[in-house]
């Protein structure tokens, strides 16, 4: 099979452009795999796919580029789809161009597959997608942390789609709930993850381990808040967060004022994970027949 993935932004490094290129690479042992990125941010990509995955970019904003399209109007002009999406207040918002664009490209597409990586991508490919074509739509955030206007612009895209495919299956079930009439087949399938590179933990460590990006979305907070209760019946264990982002102040703040400074750790970004993995005790990940579907293995 021909198959598409759908990002905003292939350049960045957030946890579903990683979770994109693994799965990504792993599918192209034996179809023909793209990722069409809706916008190209630098000159390369920062989490680099497996070598038999094509990249194409639709709209190039690298302004020294010479298919930089600053000068023509459409790209000035605020995009309209999916207007809740959190995309339309990031750094590189949606423009008529681009949205002219990514409804060429699922009109014209030969793949048999597209799936779409965020509500804003999934919104387009229930508008634009053919009924010819296998047309997914993936959850990278829990369903309840969307805002209300959101929820309601997904919930009328994922009726429209194949499929929808949540990290979690607490969430799948949410949206079953909301989606109960609609044919959609919604299920969930947890991030994909190459095989790690060290040894695993041996299961003794105290230490936990998380990585991710610090932005509110994610929830570091209530990690710290509930490390703060595990801190008081187990004071010899720790907790590393690994990561940036615009949280990483509050979160600080926040271990001081529960006192947790020698027990919560902020560590910074590391590329690759696998050491710092291996640090923590991932008893499921050691018993587990394959360490790559373990959720705790997951960037």
């Amino acid at each position: 099979m021909k198959i598409s993935f759908l990002l905003y932004d292939a350049h960045g490094t957030d946890g579903t452009v990683r979770a994109t290129a693994n799965l990504a690479g792993a599918l192209a042992d034996q179809h023909d795999v793209e990722i069409v990125s809706c916008h190209r941010t630098a000159d390369r990509m920062r989490l680099t796919p497996a070598p038999g995955v094509k990249v194409r970019t639709l709209v190039d904003l690298r302004p020294a580029s010479r298919h930089y399209p600053g000068r023509i109007g459409d790209q000035r002009a605020r995009g309209t789809m999916c207007p809740h999406d959190t995309v339309h207040h990031g750094p590189t918002p949606p423009g008529t161009l681009g949205e002219e664009r990514l409804a060429r490209f699922l009109r014209d597409t030969d793949a048999d597959v597209v799936i779409a990586t965020r509500p804003y991508l999934t919104c387009f490919l229930a508008e634009y997608g053919r009924p010819d074509q296998l047309r997914i739509g993936q959850e990278h955030t829990g369903r309840d942390l969307h805002p209300a206007a959101l929820r309601d612009d997904l919930d009328r895209a994922v009726s429209l789609l194949d499929a929808y495919v949540s990290v979690s299956a607490a969430d799948a079930r949410a949206h079953r709930r909301a989606l109960h009439s609609a044919r959609t087949r919604l299920t969930s399938i947890p991030a994909c993850s190459p095989a790690p590179r060290t040894e695993p933990s041996s299961g003794q460590s105290r230490t936990v381990v998380t990585a991710g990006r610090l932005t509110a979305p994610e929830r570091y907070d209530r990690l710290v808040d509930a490390f703060a209760k595990v801190v008081a019946v187990h004071p010899d264990w720790t907790l590393r967060i690994y990561g940036r982002g615009p949280e990483r102040g509050r979160l600080r703040r926040r271990i001081d004022e529960l006192g947790l400074h020698d027990h919560v750790l902020l560590m910074g970004a590391r590329t690759p994970m696998d050491l710092e993995w291996a640090k923590a005790p991932s008893p499921s990940c050691r018993a587990a027949p394959d360490p790559p579907a373990c959720p705790s293995w997951r960037p």
